[in-house]
């Protein structure tokens, strides 16, 4: 009992000091530290003094799911801007899509953050994204609160309340909201699906992956796909295999209970693959070119209500030459060569293809639920992440990788992968001019959060036993910090204040409820939304929206400087005419709100640093980083934000082998696949190494000049880093060696960047996914011998002592 006392006086001094200091609320605890809310943030909606008897900290106690409780369906595409889908007005066919929007509303003013992982986290939590530690993906999380990469536990999830509420809970596909870090078969889980609210998970954990060859996680643990792209698989195919899988478990064991399904495909992200049946769908579509393409989109999306009469659009390349970025140029439809119109609609008709081929799977799970009868009282929400993406540089990519690496894409490298684009030979994306094109009529695409080409996306709601208006567009603002709220709404739900012992942020967002049954006049009940990304930033405000001038990862910094533009959005939709002068007392009042809500939302400091900068940096990680790393066969794949990071540096890799037959062949080593990476094998005998530079052909191959004899052996390379070439790539000289003895020697590049954005991990004994060499083909298990483990060494120790060192470690002269 003393020492009881004892805390209890304590911790009553310190609250008592805390008093004290002041400002202390406001400036140290919501800036410093996202663990903590105080009063004065967050609209004084929350409080964590817990001698404020005003507020009520009543432990949570989750009502349970009446009957007739709603099941919900969301399905969340990546990368559509609202010009892309047939139901808005666009040429991608999606029957699956236009048959809810038939059966439902569709709505032309919902708007997202303009980057995936954040926008994706506000419509896990319903509050903003800098609240939930996602100021950009999380492979570039830069420490800051509001840009931690990883979810608080002040953010309680829709997965937990309706978990807890008595829904069955699954999630299908992309995640990306797990720390970089913690992607990994040892790593924390504590922001995995299962530990965030859901029963049962199987997708990808990372922010994309190879379409033919994912990188998968099933529940709590990575799995290998169920079959290979010659046995026809296709990830698209693959999820909704699954989803079926779980709804008719849970229908067979437990029909009473509703369910909430978060369904999250590949599509429409880069890679864009398809089948060929479908790319083959839009032949010729996109031959006319994007510009012509916006011209034709445009009157279309006014006729279905999706734009407002009158509406135009501005050029393509909006932002002043001093501020915009040349990597997000759109290049001049009529001014480009026969072959680079032939590449550029070739890579529209992939990514039409890839999202109808997706829509048509997703179609297999609507069409289960109307045999079953589940369809009736099923609130279905579809709905796309952000705008279209401009990773792709102004000449498209046969490569994505080659954008993350700052490494620019050629034509005639390209050229060379035309009949195979959309197969598992390439990873492209298409050109930004298409970007700009599928996000007719606004200014610019993803990244861009300040113009509505990032931010405005199509969304869908059906639901017919709830919604009686059917086939119409609603024009209200709203947000996807308000999915949450309308979901909590519908299903009689609150989110609590209280949550396993953490005080919560209070939702960000607003109901959307109210507009399923409203007139179509009925104004919003939003009421203002800022907007943040990689530098950009605008605010909306009551049909006023303020825009400050500053392109994504450009790394100008300079924000003091940043030029602000007025937008009347109530009667100019495309954001064209600037009233900056005309009202400069609201735009400065627009201004105060903005810093207003970034001080709030834990949104400073601002961040525009490249793609290389953000995603290449040294994060702290669970385990301090080494000189050498060992791993050892028999392990899964190791994911690059954990695996030993060569990038930019000198590396040395020894394998320890025994040699049991003279025709022992297979890989030692393997990281990433044939779109970067690298691989130490044997095959005929031979001794290989293959550093895949982004996938430009030839391989970097060198061969050993002896040949392999049984016996225990130490095979392996060294990697001497010379300078630095003109795109930040590392020169040097690779050296092969077998048993310390040098076998091949010659001139290298290696990427200064990742060899992915996610997938395709560090292998020992075969090689994952997608092969990184062309000469074997996945998984390329070693057979013939036995490996009894390999180092990778980026520190000063000499190849000769770590050759030592792999000798005595097989007990051998």
């Amino acid at each position: 009992m003393k020492i009881k006392n004892i805390l209890i006086l304590k911790t009553c001094i310190l609250l008592f000091l805390l008093c004290l200091i002041p400002g202390i609320n406001q400036k140290v605890s919501a800036q410093a530290d996202p663990q903590q809310v105080t009063k004065e943030t967050f609209h004084g909606k929350i409080s964590l003094d817990v001698r404020d008897s005003k507020e009520d900290w009543t432990p949570y106690s989750p009502k349970k799911a009446p009957d007739g409780a709603p099941n919900i369906l969301f399905i969340l595409y990546d990368d559509t801007g609202l010009a892309a889908w047939s139901p808005f007005g666009g040429a991608i066919n999606m029957p699956t899509l236009q048959k809810l929007a038939d059966n439902g509303i569709t709505y032309s003013q919902w708007h997202t953050t303009a980057l995936c992982s954040p926008t994706r986290s506000t419509l896990l939590t319903g509050r903003n994204h800098h609240l939930n530690g996602m100021a950009a993906i999380t492979e570039a999380a830069a420490g800051f609160p509001g840009g931690s990469g990883r979810l608080p536990k002040q953010a309680a999830t829709i997965g937990q309340v309706l978990q807890d509420s008595g829904w069955s809970t699954f999630w299908i596909g992309k995640d990306h909201n797990v720390p970089e870090q913690d992607v990994a078969s040892g790593g924390d889980r504590s922001t995995w699906p299962l530990q965030m609210g859901f029963d049962r998970y199987y997708g990808f954990l990372g922010g994309e992956t190879n379409q033919w060859y994912p990188d998968l996680v099933e529940d709590n643990h990575f799995v290998e796909p169920p079959a290979t792209p010659e046995e026809g698989y296709h990830l698209s195919k693959d999820l909704a295999d699954h989803a079926l899988e779980f709804l008719k478990d849970q229908k067979a064991t437990n029909p009473s209970k509703p369910w909430y399904m978060w369904y999250c495909p590949g599509a429409n992200h880069a890679p864009h693959q398809a089948p060929e049946e479908y790319i083959a769908k839009y032949k010729g579509k996109f031959d006319e070119g994007y510009d012509a393409y916006r011209k034709w989109a445009l009157p279309r999306m006014i006729a279905k209500g999706i734009i407002p009469k009158g509406t135009t659009y501005a050029n393509f390349n909006p932002l002043p030459p001093g501020i915009s970025n040349p990597g997000d140029e759109v290049l001049d439809w009529n001014k480009l060569s026969a072959d680079e119109k032939k590449l550029f609609s070739r890579l529209a008709e992939v990514y039409a293809g890839f999202s109808e081929y997706t829509d048509a799977q997703v179609g297999r799970i609507i069409d289960y639920l109307q045999q079953t009868g589940q369809l009736e009282n099923t609130v279905v929400i579809y709905a796309a992440d952000n705008g279209a993406s401009g990773e792709g540089s102004p000449t498209g990519s046969v490569n994505e990788n080659k954008f993350f690496n700052g490494y620019p894409d050629e034509l005639k490298e390209n050229l060379k992968y035309i009949d195979k684009l959309g197969s598992p030979d390439t990873y492209e994306h298409y050109p930004t001019g298409w970007a700009a094109a599928f996000s007719t009529p606004f200014k610019m695409f993803k990244r861009y959060s300040e113009y509505a080409g990032g931010t405005c996306d199509p969304l869908v709601i059906s639901w017919p036993k709830g919604i009686k208006a059917k086939g119409v567009v609603r024009d209200q603002f709203h947000h996807s910090t308000d999915i949450v709220p309308t979901i909590l709404d519908i299903c009689g739900l609150e989110m609590p204040k209280v949550y396993r012992g953490v005080p919560q942020y209070p939702l960000s967002g607003v109901s959307m409820r109210y507009t399923f049954d409203a007139a179509p006049d009925t104004k919003t009940k939003k009421h203002i939304q800022y907007f943040a990304m990689l530098g950009s930033r605008a605010l909306w405000k009551d049909g006023w929206k303020a825009v400050a001038l500053h392109a994504p990862l450009t790394g100008k910094g300079n924000f003091d400087k940043d030029e602000w533009e007025l937008y009347n959005t109530d009667i100019d939709r495309a954001e064209i005419n600037n009233l900056a002068k005309k009202y400069p007392d609201k735009l400065k009042e627009l201004i105060k709100d903005w810093n207003d809500e970034a001080a709030k939302n834990l949104v400073l400091p601002l961040d525009d640093r490249t793609a290389v900068e953000q995603l290449g940096i040294e994060r702290p990680s669970a385990e301090a980083p080494r000189d050498l790393y060992k791993y050892y066969p028999g392990t899964s794949p190791v994911p690059e934000g954990v695996a030993v990071n060569v990038r930019g540096r000198s590396y040395k890799i020894l394998a320890d082998v025994d040699i049991k037959d003279a025709n022992a062949s297979g890989v030692l080593f393997a990281h990433g696949s044939r779109f970067g990476g690298h691989t130490l094998f044997v095959k005929d005998k031979k001794l290989n190494y293959v550093y895949n530079f982004l996938g430009i052909a030839p391989e970097q191959k060198f061969t050993s000049n002896i040949t392999i004899t049984p016996g225990k052996h130490v095979f392996g390379m060294e990697f001497i880093r010379e300078k630095a070439g003109p795109n930040g790539e590392s020169l040097g000289t690779m050296k092969l060696y077998i048993d310390g003895k040098e076998v091949a020697s010659g001139p290298m590049r290696t990427q200064s960047g990742k060899f992915t954005l996610a997938g395709d991990g560090l292998c020992v004994g075969f090689d994952s996914g997608d092969s990184v060499s062309k000469e074997y083909k996945t998984p390329g298990t070693f057979k013939g011998g036995e490996i009894i483990g390999v180092g990778v060494s980026v520190g000063k120790i000499e190849y000769s002592d770590l050759n030592n060192e792999a000798k005595r470690a097989m007990g051998r002269d």
